[in-house]
């Protein structure tokens, strides 16, 4: 079965910050070559999670991991993000969509923190 991931961030008004969510993607792209990885935006950016999911079961993709790149489980992670999966997942009963952990304390966080730390000026 095909697997997507799709990314989603908050969304911005400013590009840059909009495009360093592609960058995220782009290198789970090459570590995940065979999956199908998009990116999404909650608001004030597209393409919004109903936009990325279409395009990724347009892809092919029957199985979708939606992953909240945010760090903390505040709100959006654990009620906005999984209710608009819910409403998604209603309107495609042949896709599993499923919904991961935000970032949060993952060892790999933790390495990022120390290295921004060490670079510190």
């Amino acid at each position: 079965m095909k697997r997507a991931i799709v990314l989603i961030d908050h969304g911005s008004r400013r590009a840059e910050a909009n495009a360093q969510l592609e960058t995220v993607a782009a290198e789970v792209r090459q570590r995940c070559p065979d999956d199908v990885v998009a990116c999404a935006h909650m608001e004030l950016a597209e393409p919004d999670l109903a936009q990325a999911v279409a395009a990724c079961i347009e892809s092919g993709a029957r199985e979708i991991v939606v992953h909240p790149y945010f760090l903390g489980p505040g709100r959006h992670t654990q009620e906005d993000i999984p209710r608009m999966v819910e409403q998604i997942a209603r309107e495609h009963p042949e896709v599993a969509i499923r919904v991961s952990d935000p970032l949060g304390v993952h060892p790999g966080v933790i390495d990022a923190v120390l290295d921004r730390v060490s670079r510190a000026r």
